[in-house]
C-alpha cells in the first residue's frame, strides 16, 4: 500500500512524496485521512524556516519525535477513518472516524492510545480542532479568568479565536480583542468579543487603555493573553495590563526575539508572565485534573463552538504547496486552511 506525505524540503519549499506503508503492529491501527489542517502559526514557522535548529519537532508527540531540520514531516492535526487494527485492538474501531496528532499524509499509523475517536455527534471539521482546542482548554486553566475581570486577547487567528470563544461563555465585564486582520476581527466580535481592534493603528493601545477604563492613562486590564505569534505584542500586553495583572504568553516565537521593556511599569505594576503550552498542565490543577479529563473537556467545547465555522479554505490536498504559499502571502484572507484528501 502506498501513501502520500507532505514533505518540508526547505524554506518556503513542500513537496508530496510517494512511499510504501509498513505493516502495523499489534497495537496499532491504520487510518485514511479525510482531513488535515494547517497550523498557521507553529507550523507556518516550520515552513518559513524560522525554528530552533537544536530541539526534536516534539519531544512529547511519538510521531514527531524526530530533529527538527529539513527535510521533515509536520502537522499535528489529521481526521480520519480507522481502516485496520491490529491483533491486540478492538475490531469495533474499524471504520470509525479519529483524530491523530499527525503529520499531513494520505494515511498514517498510529498507536491505538494515540489517536482519538471521534464522538459520534461531532462533525469530522469540527473535531479538526481538537489539538487547539485542548491548548485553549490549557490557556483558560492557566490564566483562570474570574467573574467581573476585563480580558485582553491578542492574535485573533484560530487559536486566538477559540480563545475568545470560551472567555466569552464567562460573565467578564470586558472582553478586548486585537488582530490586523479585518476579517478576523469580524469573526472575533461573532464569537462575543466586546470590541475588536487593529492593533496597527497609530492611537489603538491608547484606545484600548481608556476603553477599559475611561479616562485612564495606564493600562487596567486584569488579564491578557498574548497568542499573535509575534513577540513585539508583548509590550503592549504589558502597557494594557493593570496591577497584579496576568499575561499568559500561549505564542510559540520559535527564533523570533522578543525585546521586553522591563524598566518602567512592568515592575512597578507586579505585572506576571506566565508560559502556557499543551504538553504540560499547571501543577495547580494536576492533583485533580488529568489530560482525560482536560481532553474530554475539550471536546465538549468543540461541540459548544462548533470551530469548523473558522474554515475559510478546504484545499485539495495536491495543492499542499499553493495552501502554505497563500496562508504566507495572503493571511489576511485566511483564518484556517484545511486539506481535503477526496478532492486530490
Amino acid at each position: 500500500m502506498k501513501r502520500r506525505s507532505i514533505i518540508f524540503k526547505a524554506p518556503l519549499e513542500v513537496e508530496i512524496s510517494a512511499e510504501t506503508v509498513p505493516g502495523i503492529g499489534p497495537a496499532e491501527v491504520l487510518v485514511e485521512t479525510k482531513f488535515s489542517a494547517i497550523s498557521h502559526g507553529t507550523e507556518m514557522l516550520v515552513y518559513r524556516g524560522l525554528f530552533p535548529a537544536d530541539m526534536a519537532v516534539d519531544e512529547t508527540l511519538p510521531g514527531l519525535q524526530r530533529p527538527l531540520n529539513y527535510p521533515l514531516k509536520y502537522g499535528y492535526a489529521a481526521i480520519g477513518e480507522v481502516i485496520e487494527v491490529g491483533s491486540e485492538v478492538n475490531r469495533n474501531l474499524i471504520g470509525r472516524m479519529a483524530f491523530g496528532l499527525h503529520p499531513h499524509e494520505s494515511c498514517f499509523i498510529a498507536g491505538v492510545d494515540e489517536i482519538f475517536p471521534v464522538p459520534q455527534d461531532i462533525d469530522p471539521l469540527d473535531a479538526l480542532f481538537l489539538a487547539n482546542m485542548e491548548t485553549v482548554v490549557n490557556f483558560l486553566m492557566d490564566g483562570r479568568p474570574v467573574i467581573g475581570e476585563k480580558v485582553v486577547v491578542f492574535g485573533q487567528g484560530v487559536v486566538g479565536l477559540l480563545t475568545a470563544a470560551l472567555l466569552a461563555r464567562f460573565p467578564l465585564a470586558a472582553l478586548l480583542t486585537l488582530d490586523n486582520f479585518n476579517l478576523r476581527r469580524e469573526a472575533s466580535r461573532r464569537v462575543g468579543a466586546h470590541l475588536a481592534l487593529d492593533p496597527a493603528q497609530p492611537d489603538t493601545l491608547e484606545t484600548a487603555i481608556q476603553w477599559l477604563e475611561p479616562d485612564a492613562s495606564e493600562g487596567s486590564a486584569d488579564l491578557v493573553y498574548e497568542l499573535s505569534g509575534n513577540p513585539g505584542a508583548l509590550n503592549p500586553a504589558i502597557a494594557v495590563t493593570g496591577f497584579d495583572g496576568r499575561i499568559v504568553i500561549g505564542s510559540w516565537y520559535g527564533r523570533k526575539q522578543a525585546a521586553l521593556e522591563l524598566g518602567g511599569r512592568f515592575h512597578r505594576k507586579r505585572i506576571r508572565l506566565i508560559s502556557s503550552q499543551v504538553s504540560t498542565m499547571t501543577p495547580a490543577l494536576s492533583a485533580r485534573w488529568s489530560r482525560q479529563r482536560r481532553l474530554d473537556t475539550a471536546w465538549d467545547m468543540v461541540r459548544r463552538i462548533r470551530p469548523a465555522q473558522f474554515v475559510t479554505h478546504q484545499m485539495p490536498f495536491s495543492h499542499a504547496q499553493e495552501a502554505f504559499a497563500l496562508i504566507d502571502n495572503d493571511p489576511a484572507s485566511t483564518i484556517q486552511v484545511v486539506l481535503d484528501y477526496g478532492r486530490g
